[in-house]
């Protein structure tokens, strides 16, 4: 399952309606986690537009990093290229490059499932996990 920055905005914070089920997919994920460093970027940015204790943040962000059961990878330049192309070939589309980062890390590693409200996954394929609360 792959952890987008919407879905780990719903795990962190507990008055995202989300939050609930976000912690639950988490919490019985049966293989690995994959999260980028685009992921985590855009996390700290929009978790401080929102007012999240800048402290409490970081140190989650930290502890994802830590963490052995959650992959990491750090988005090089090969990948940042092949992202690009994507935006570049997907021009109907309103993706983010984050969002092209996880398309292509996803179809890398065979993954459907994302932790996310994004419906771009959905666009492109792939399962989101958390629709969003009605």
């Amino acid at each position: 399952m792959l952890l987008d920055t919407s879905g780990l905005l719903c795990y962190l914070h507990r008055d995202e309606p989300q939050h609930k089920k976000a912690v639950q997919l988490v919490d019985d994920a049966g293989s690995k986690l994959l999260t980028h460093s685009h992921v985590l970027a855009e996390l700290v940015a929009l978790a401080l537009i929102r007012r999240f204790p800048r402290a409490k943040v970081l140190e989650f962000v930290v502890d994802l990093v830590d963490n052995p059961d959650i992959e990491t990878v750090w988005v090089d330049e090969q990948l940042h290229r092949e992202a690009m192309q994507l935006l570049a070939d997907r021009q109907d589309k309103t993706y983010s490059l984050c969002d092209a980062v996880s398309f292509i890390l996803m179809r890398q590693r065979s993954i459907t499932d994302a932790l996310t409200t994004d419906r771009h996954f959905e666009q492109e394929g792939f399962v989101r996990l958390l629709p969003p609360a009605s």
